[in-house]
């Protein structure tokens, strides 16, 4: 299909980038690698009256050791997270769930701050994030201000975001250690996860983290897994408990009850193997 009618603008600047969207209103959309939001307009699921397009701020592409974190500007497209260095050393699981995003070119376009901006409770990278306690610094009229990855999805496709903000750097800890996976399960290598499960924990499952994609409105924390984990439980018996609090689609890929019996298996895979690590 084709989208509704809409201007377009190219930003040079992320303040620019703001002033635009304070002028096109809340109809303003950013446009970054478009892998998100272009197949949404072409479907007329999205009509915005005005593109900002920030996929050229060169300033906003990198990812840094910062000492007690790292830093990822919101613009590193997913080939650059998936080979980066310092996140290959310091916090694998986000450089290893980039990799396995779509296809090359999904990844070679497609930018990480895009991807969490968009908030689709299927994308990956929202659900690894929240695993790790992941800090978004956003900028708008009134200056900067850090949303915690807990406070940031608030439901589908919608985020704590304004309106006339730019998402413009991600923080996440450094592992040390830890360890790690994300399991998904999809019909082919390409296509968006059934389900998918963030784990990370440290030795004896201390201080675990667990995260789902696709089992609600939002990426969600598997708090019945991490209390079990807590509270002594072994992996298999706290993944029984994946499916708490959930409340997946019904969908042509799988059911909701489908989903739910996955999850569990995929969550105790998860925690087997970040354990072990």
């Amino acid at each position: 299909m084709i989208p509704a009618a809409f201007d377009y603008e190219r930003a040079d600047s992320v303040d620019r980038a703001i002033s635009l969207l304070q002028q096109g209103g809340e109809d303003a959309k950013l446009l970054a690698g478009g892998h998100s939001l272009i197949p949404l307009m072409k479907l007329r699921l999205a009509r915005p009256s005005l593109l900002v397009d920030i996929g050229r701020l060169d300033e906003l592409s990198y990812v840094r050791d910062a000492g007690e974190h790292v830093a990822i500007g919101a613009l590193t497209r997913h080939h650059d997270v998936a080979t980066s260095d310092v996140l290959e050393q310091q916090c694998g699981i986000l450089s290893h769930a980039a990799a396995g995003i779509g296809d090359p070119q999904v990844r070679h376009l497609g930018t990480i701050g895009g991807s969490v901006a968009h908030g689709d409770p299927a994308s990956d990278l929202p659900t690894v994030l929240l695993a790790l306690d992941a800090t978004f610094l956003a900028k708008g009229p009134d200056g900067e201000r850090e949303l915690a990855a807990a406070d940031f999805f608030t439901g589908l496709f919608e985020t704590a975001l304004a309106p006339t903000e730019v998402l413009t750097e991600i923080r996440v800890r450094k592992l040390d250690g830890a360890g790690w996976s994300y399991e998904k399960f999809h019909q082919r290598s390409q296509d968006w996860a059934i389900v998918g499960v963030a784990a990370v924990a440290g030795s004896n499952g201390e201080g675990a983290a667990v995260a789902l994609t696709n089992m609600g409105d939002r990426p969600l924390r598997a708090r019945g897994v991490e209390e079990g984990l807590a509270s002594g439980s072994g992996a298999a018996d706290a993944a029984a408990r994946a499916d708490e609090g959930t409340s997946p689609p019904s969908d042509t890929f799988a059911s909701a009850e489908y989903r739910k019996e996955l999850a569990k298996v995929l969550t105790r895979r998860a925690l087997e193997a970040s354990l072990r690590a």
